[in-house]
């Protein structure tokens, strides 16, 4: 897998919460930031299918079986995001 060498700015706080973790992970903090985006850009398409979906309902009666039953999923698929 091809790698891109990056600079960012992060507050020091969070800096230092992400090195402790990396340590007590065994993994480098590089790993750590990589695993941290590869989760929010996941999270980010999830939400963008609920968006989706929520589109496709929206026409529809909530006393439609379809919306009465695929709502409280797709509030399961997002409720605990960040």
């Amino acid at each position: 897998m091809a790698t891109v060498k990056t600079a960012i700015s992060i507050e020091k706080s969070i800096y230092e919460q992400m090195d402790t973790l990396a340590k007590k992970s065994k993994i480098s903090r590089s790993r750590l930031y990589a695993l941290a985006a590869k989760e929010f850009i996941l999270k980010n398409k999830n939400l963008e299918i609920l968006k989706s979906l929520n589109t496709v309902y929206e026409n529809l009666s909530e006393t439609e079986p379809i919306v009465a039953e695929m709502r409280p999923t797709h509030y399961k698929i997002i409720k605990d995001q960040w």
